[in-house]
């Protein structure tokens, strides 16, 4: 280990943290020194293969290991102790799972504190990393579409049918009082800030198809942009698309301008066609990456390491990320009251 080596410690052995080991084990200038789970059995399953030392207790792993960066991989009723234990140990950088927090009252309090111990939170909001957005952004700032009006996100994920839907990754999904938008669309609140800019409205339609789930699993959201740009996620998580892999893209997408239009398929490829053709031509090929999203955790965590290392700047800070909570909560009071709702600025 080098001096420039960064110490990485991480909270969480549950599903989702098999993409953020496997992502620290293939990253140059880590090394993962610790993991933490209330089963410690779980937390030795993800340690033994990288060499990292296993705990079931997180304020004696961050004494042991002194970490330069904790990655907290846990539902958000843990985020704010967790976070607080990290800050009382000067942890100098965390990564926290989203959703962030209980609420926006309580992200707000954690992202103060944190500021206040000098200290930085990235939200692991991953889909603005996954390599079709990161191209998307690219050819819009080359004006390959014209004056962009209007995107599309059709979400089809078709894993939310019957009694057994979604039993068999991610259980408590069935339990949650607030689903779609809060759990996934979430997503694409901020991958829509991330190629768009903040909205300065919504309008949303939320409604539960499945009734053995406690929230909503289908909905319509339309965003205002800036620029005249109106943006609209179409989610239904009955529904499928055409892929191999139903979670690679999780549905399609049209970014539609004056000249052009982009396509995002469910094989991650990006097709552009001009305005007035007939024909499509492909400008990103196929994901080929077996796991979650593109390899968009690992595109994250690159991201955050090598701002590390290079005194860069790091996207989806904690204090960028409420307003993604900020426009979530609009969405809800939006369906609870049937009308567009305006967003500060």
């Amino acid at each position: 280990m080098t001096a420039q080596t960064l110490k990485i410690a991480c909270v969480g052995a549950g599903y989702f943290s098999q993409f953020h080991y496997d992502s620290w084990r293939r990253l140059k200038g880590v090394h993962v020194v610790g993991a933490c789970d209330l089963d410690k059995a779980k937390a030795a399953a993800k340690a033994a293969p990288i060499g990292a030392r296993a705990f079931d207790d997180l304020d004696k792993m961050l004494a042991d290991t002194k970490p330069d960066v904790l990655d907290v991989i846990l539902p958000p009723l843990a985020h704010a102790r967790a976070i607080q234990s990290a800050l009382d140990a000067g942890v100098k950088t965390i990564i926290c799972q989203k959703p962030f927090c209980m609420s926006l009252t309580e992200a707000c309090e954690t992202t103060t504190a944190a500021q206040a111990a000098g200290a930085q939170i990235v939200i692991h909001e991953n889909f603005r990393f996954q390599p079709w957005y990161r191209c998307i952004k690219q050819l819009l700032a080359k004006d390959a579409i014209g004056q962009v009006l209007q995107m599309t996100f059709r979400l089809r994920p078709g894993d939310g049918q019957g009694a057994m839907a979604y039993l068999d990754r991610q259980p408590y999904f069935q339990t949650m009082p607030r689903f779609l938008i809060h759990e996934t669309g979430v997503h694409w609140v901020d991958t829509f800030r991330y190629l768009f800019g903040d909205p300065t409205a919504v309008y949303a339609d939320l409604r539960r198809v499945n009734p053995v789930i406690a929230g909503e699993d289908a909905g319509v959201v339309m965003f205002d942009h800036p620029k005249g740009i109106r943006a609209i996620f179409d989610g239904n998580r009955h529904l499928d698309h055409a892929a191999d892999n139903h979670r690679r893209t999780m549905g399609e997408a049209l970014v539609e301008g004056t000249e052009g239009t982009l396509k995002l398929l469910g094989s991650g490829a990006v097709m552009h066609r001009r305005f007035g053709a007939v024909e499509d031509t492909e400008m990103l090929a196929p994901s080929m990456w077996p796991g979650f999203g593109g390899d968009c955790v690992h595109h994250l965590q690159a991201h955050v390491v090598d701002a590390l290392h290079n005194k860069g700047m790091l996207e989806n800070t904690a204090s960028s990320y409420l307003k993604v909570i900020e426009i979530e909560q609009a969405i809800y009071a939006s369906a609870d009251e049937g009308r567009k709702i305006a967003l500060d600025q």
